[in-house]
């Protein structure tokens, strides 16, 4: 009898399976970002949004969680429910740096999350306000050397891509500059065009309008290769810090209970989205270029960066907060 119990229930949750996609999405789904509207992250968000929910037949609402460098969305998400309404374009700062800058991080993201896909992946731009009397990553080191301490760097939140970037140059070049984290591109630009700080460690699409007017200037981009609409900007790795290889990356991820049937469908509906012409050339137009990914390939690349950036901070000697 016990066997027999044990198979109808097993062939109910093999029924219910292809059920659980068909009936996918029943309701809004909520697409969280955590950093503030005006920056990269958000903009990929609400390019994507528009088409996920064209794709799947419902509304998708972009919502802002800002503040702890993305922390704050990861763990709102991880404790959703997973049923594929809840999912996160998270960053490389929340998924796989927070651990080892954070003391008591309320979530595990190798744990807590089931990957869906990598979004997109892009160099770092490092830009100065107008006024910094530097022309190139050479001039920006010297006067850093010559007043330790005193030139400030802004990134959109402590622990992202940005603030890690800023910490290996100082590691590499032997510098002392001093970090502000904002909650997010756009309040970090605002502070940069305000004067708060000397220098930003910023995306391109949150970047690239501002250095085309000249309102701010671009000394290095992050990645081994220069970035294709930043072309006349060297790396860092061409001014003198060879191997120096930092990029940023966005993800779709979901709560780890989330049944494999919609996590499949999500996956196939932002890969399909992804691979679109318009949306490749929309973002490519930002400087981002569209990576799609099956969710193993995305769980084997996030325990790649998670193990890189724990050796990069520990080099650093970033101490858990």
């Amino acid at each position: 009898m016990k066997l027999k119990t044990f198979a109808l229930a097993l062939g109910a949750l093999c029924a219910t399976a292809p059920a659980l996609a068909q009936n996918y999405p029943s309701k809004p789904i909520t697409m969280v970002v955590g950093f503030a509207a005006g920056g990269a992250t958000d903009t990929v968000a609400r390019i994507i949004a528009k088409h996920l929910g064209d794709e799947l037949k419902t509304s998708v609402v972009v919502e802002n969680k800002a503040g702890a460098g993305g922390n704050i969305a990861t763990d709102f998400v991880a404790r959703a429910e997973g049923d594929g309404h809840t999912l996160l374009l998270g960053s490389v700062g929340s998924l796989t740096v927070a651990p080892h800058l954070v003391a008591r991080l309320p979530y595990k993201p190798l744990q807590d999350f089931a990957p869906v896909t990598m979004a997109v992946v892009f160099s770092n731009v490092l830009v100065v306000k107008p006024d910094l009397p530097v022309k190139n990553l050479a001039d920006y080191i010297k006067l850093a050397k010559e007043q330790p301490g005193r030139l400030t760097y802004a990134s959109p939140g402590i622990g992202g891509a940005g603030h890690l970037a800023g910490e290996l140059l100082k590691l590499r070049a032997g510098i002392d500059v001093t970090h502000v984290a904002y909650k997010g591109g756009g309040p970090a630009m605002l502070g940069l065009l305000g004067g708060e700080v000397d220098s930003f460690m910023s995306t391109p699409p949150t970047a690239g309008p501002h250095i085309k007017t000249g309102k701010v200037r671009a000394l290095a981009t992050t990645g081994a290769k220069r970035d294709p609409l930043m072309p006349d900007v060297p790396t860092v790795a061409e001014q003198g810090y060879p191997g120096f290889d930092t990029l940023n990356w966005y993800a779709y991820v979901v709560p780890v209970k989330t049944p494999k049937p919609v996590i499949d469908k999500l996956n196939q509906a932002l890969v399909k989205i992804l691979k679109d012409p318009d949306v490749t050339k929309e973002l490519e137009l930002k400087g981002l270029s569209p990576s799609p990914s099956t969710p193993a390939e995305l769980a084997a690349y996030m325990k790649r960066e998670y193990d890189t950036w724990a050796e990069v901070v520990k080099k650093a000697g970033i101490k858990p907060e």
